[in-house]
């Protein structure tokens, strides 16, 4: 049976996702920014309706504001645009098919927002769901773009050794 290595690449990504996780739960159960906080919020709130929330943010943008729009539909898509950078690193799952990348920033996702609904911490929303799911999806085709100039420099660097 062959034996796993970490390299010290995986080992920089694992170290990546535990920051970028902390962070990110501290984001969204403990920072004072947008009621966020455990049992903050005396109702729950919630969307059940895949995309209202969007079209909301992009057909009324200018009376949001665009911080708010700037927070709600960028700040979903930035959030998770790093996990789906950080996971191919050291998951060879991850790496190999796009869709398990997803399919994790999915899960995670699913995660905060069940957590954000029965601890009222912040809203729970579909939309959350789909705009983190694409920021994953984002970062792991920019994890690949990196893979691919790393390759090219490789070959550049090879070929000008031979020379």
């Amino acid at each position: 049976m062959r034996e796993k290595r970490m390299t010290r690449n995986r080992w920089l990504g694992l170290l990546l996702f535990v920051l970028y996780l902390s962070l990110l739960f501290y984001l969204m159960f403990f920072s004072e920014m947008q009621e966020r906080g455990v049992l903050v919020k005396p109702d729950y709130t919630y969307n059940l309706v895949p995309f209202r929330e969007i079209r909301r943010y992009f057909l009324h943008g200018k009376q949001i504001g665009f911080f708010g729009v700037l927070l709600n539909l960028w700040g979903n898509i930035l959030g998770f645009l790093p996990l789906g950078f950080i996971l191919p690193i050291f998951s060879r799952r991850c790496r190999r098919h796009w869709y398990n990348t997803v399919i994790s920033a999915y899960l995670l996702s699913f995660s905060i927002e069940a957590a954000q609904l029965l601890l009222r911490a912040g809203s729970c929303d579909v939309d959350d769901l789909i705009l983190n799911s694409f920021g994953a999806f984002l970062g792991y085709l920019l994890f690949q773009l990196v893979q691919r100039l790393r390759e090219l420099r490789r070959l550049w660097t090879s070929r000008e050794d031979r020379a």
